[in-house]
């Protein structure tokens, strides 16, 4: 399928699949006339990219797991025996991240506190 069909099937902008491609995150046919040619499991992978990006892993991340993943259908399961305690290290790197986003909340609420009653109204 073309590049069109691809966006359609799966909800991606053009860009996004070209940048995909550039990541080595996916790798579509070429036609003589040089059009991206996809097959259906392009259109899985895509899901895969956006289901692993939607869980918080950067492009880089996504580049070394998704080889080891597999859609059961529901989920993605890990097929590769390191793949797990990669997943635990990603999953501590956005614990932090949301550690560190939870501590700026709390000093802006403590810095809104400070403000006069009134600073919420429109100028």
């Amino acid at each position: 399928m073309r590049i069109g069909e691809m966006v359609r099937r799966t909800g991606v902008s053009e860009r996004l699949l070209r940048y995909y491609e550039e990541q080595g995150l996916l790798a579509p046919t070429r036609s003589p006339s040089g059009y991206r040619a996809y097959s259906d499991a392009d259109v899985d992978t895509v899901r895969r990219i956006r289901a692993l990006l939607a869980a918080g892993l950067s492009t880089a991340a996504i580049a070394q797991v998704l080889p080891c993943v597999r859609d059961d259908g529901t989920h993605l399961a890990p097929v590769c025996t390191d793949l797990v305690a990669h997943l635990r290290r990603e999953r501590e790197r956005i614990t932090r991240a949301i550690e560190d986003l939870q501590t700026s909340q709390g000093l802006l609420d403590v810095v809104i506190a400070a403000g006069p009653a009134d600073a919420d109204q429109p100028v």
